[in-house]
């Protein structure tokens, strides 16, 4: 259908889980429904399709964990009135590392629950110092525990998790944390915003014209078409700095590819009442010497000879019954142009394999013979310097941004909805709303804040 002639209040740019929210919450919140939604692909597809679909309301700062806290209570909403449609899950996060007394961890934690961290954060320690932990032993969200459990006593770590290395010392266990169906959101919201009236208009936005209202040209199968639209949401994933460009305007992010495998775990290596596990330390990987040769003289791989940070991951995929895991370690520093080819590393199910299975041993006998059927895919973070969203006005009067959620799009986007479909319209807004939009780069007292930070929330 053209778009030509069509007049809407809204056009948001881009179909992944952060564009259907910020639709969703103008047609929820605010009953516009005269919107569209243009992308070139199918929804919910590249990025957003590569989704680890986790979820945690930790972060080292009280702003991200309010606003990750924000979106966990909007996806509880979305399951309660579905009948858990979105498959929430909510066996935690398991931090992991081998160091008994890891202050710096323990300070972020108190720092990114400020004014409830007496509440929340409960250190078992010693010999029955642990007898109020409650494990995980179910996934249903609603029964699960709050809070941070975080066990320091090794011989009790080998017990509850026998799966993990028996070197592990400490383990963070975050409680409001877990895994959804993004793509189950993100079907939801399309049918909400469709049933509203709202459009998908499948084409590529290669023109912009301003200011409000905005003629968008839109580059559909043989033709290009326009749109009139009163505002404006940039909302493309790893695309939107092409969409800034064409409103003449610099974000100030980069898009950095990270990769993952999936495959069927026959070996049983990982039970199924595992909670999301990332191992914090980092190691040298334990090649032979003719493979450290190998590697160490070819300039593109000499860095896996070398030290790598910690933030591998792995976790159960699907239902309690299957038998597929996730693999992930988001260890690559160097930014992409998206518009390129996938950097895709044919080396890398090897490599997170191999690190993997220094936390989880079983994971060894995957080394070298992943099972047939195994999934090697990845996608883009898109991310400010601090690894906080821009959500909020662009320097175009009528044109805002949602975007910059590298690697927690898909736990955020319900509140990124929220707080953009509420700058859109004009409404009251969270409290901490201001820190996430491009306001904090103008405002010293944020920025100094900010770099005072241990962490970056990344893992």
């Amino acid at each position: 259908m053209s778009a030509d002639g069509q007049h809407v209040e809204v056009a948001v740019i881009g179909a992944g889980s952060v564009g259907l929210a910020v639709a969703h919450y103008l047609v929820r919140n605010h009953g516009v429904s005269r919107i569209a939604i243009v992308d070139p692909r199918d929804p919910m597809s590249l990025t957003s399709a590569q989704s680890g679909e986790n979820y945690r309301n930790w972060w080292p700062h009280p702003t991200m964990t309010a606003y990750t806290n924000d979106s966990i209570r909007l996806m509880e909403q979305i399951a309660r009135e579905t009948d858990n449609r979105i498959s929430m899950t909510r066996r935690g996060y398991a931090l992991l590392t081998r160091r008994s007394d890891p202050d710096d961890l323990i300070e972020d934690l108190y720092r990114g629950y400020a004014g409830q961290a007496e509440d929340l954060i409960r250190i078992h320690e010693g010999n029955g110092a642990h007898s109020a932990y409650k494990p995980a032993l179910s996934a249903n969200w609603e029964d699960a525990a709050d809070g941070v459990d975080v066990l320091r006593d090794r011989s009790f770590i080998r017990q509850t998790f026998p799966a993990y290395a028996h070197d592990v010392a400490t383990v963070l266990h975050i409680r409001r944390a877990g895994s959804i169906s993004g793509q189950q959101l993100g079907q939801y919201m399309l049918e909400t915003i469709k049933s509203a009236g709202g459009r998908l208009i499948r084409g590529e936005v290669v023109g912009i014209d301003g200011p409000a209202p905005f003629v968008l040209s839109v580059a559909t199968k043989g033709e290009v078409v326009r749109l009139r639209a009163e505002r404006i949401v940039n909302a493309a994933g790893p695309f939107v700095q092409n969409v800034a460009a064409l409103l003449g305007e610099d974000l100030p992010v980069s898009s950095v590819y990270q990769q993952k495998i999936a495959f069927e775990d026959h070996e049983g290596a990982v039970p199924r009442n595992l909670p999301f596990s990332i191992d914090l330390d980092g190691q040298t990987l334990n090649w032979t010497e003719e493979e450290k040769a190998i590697l160490a003289d070819d300039p593109a791989t000499v860095h896996l000879t070398k030290f790598i940070g910690g933030g591998i991951h792995c976790r159960p995929d699907g239902a309690e019954a299957g038998k597929w895991i996730k693999l992930g370690w988001a260890f690559n520093e160097r930014a992409s142009d998206p518009n390129e080819p996938e950097p895709t590393d044919e080396h890398f199910p090897d490599i997170v394999l191999r690190a993997a299975s220094r936390l989880q041993p079983a994971l060894g006998a995957y080394v070298g013979r992943l099972p047939r059927g195994a999934h090697h895919y990845g996608g883009y973070y898109t991310m400010a310097k601090e690894n906080w969203p821009l959500i909020g006005p662009m320097t175009t009067p009528g044109a805002f941004v949602a975007g910059a959620l590298s690697g927690f799009g898909t736990m955020a986007a319900c509140a990124t909805g929220l707080i953009c479909a509420a700058w859109v319209m004009g409404t009251e807004l969270p409290p901490y709303a201001r820190m996430l939009s491009l306001d904090r780069y103008s405002d010293p007292a944020i920025m100094a804040d900010l770099a005072t930070l241990q962490s970056r929330g990344m893992l």
